[in-house]
């Protein structure tokens, strides 16, 4: 269990890849329905086109996304998680829904913390 505080431990690296700020949002916007590249770029406001498809080919390759190209002319590409994708989102939608109810207070805190008055 340990092995996550070890530099050359395997799930450093996966675990790298899902909590980049990227990371996590593609896949809790995956987890209510499959989407289209532009479907995701629209709905995660902020990425570049570049970091979508560097972050989709990372999530991909772990097996937490699956790419289905449809033969249409131009290609349709539709993004769906995987039941690894769905298992692992389940946890950061919870972390997701934390964050989003602490914010505030977060915000607070580090003004407190900056020196900035806090009304």
């Amino acid at each position: 269990m340990d092995d996550v505080f070890r530099r050359d431990c395997p799930a450093r690296v996966v675990l790298d890849h899902v909590t980049r700020r990227w990371g996590v949002l593609v896949l809790t916007a995956l987890d209510g329905s499959d989407l289209r590249f532009y479907e995701l770029r629209d709905r995660i406001e902020g990425v570049s086109e570049k970091m979508l498809s560097q972050t989709l080919r990372t999530l991909v390759r772990d097996g937490l996304v699956l790419r289905t190209v449809e033969p249409t002319v131009p290609p349709s590409v539709t993004y769906a998680l995987t039941p690894l994708g769905r298992g692992l989102t389940t946890s950061l939608r919870t972390l997701t829904t934390w964050i989003r109810d602490h914010a505030g207070e977060i915000i607070t805190a580090q003004r407190t913390y900056d020196g900035i008055s806090v009304e």
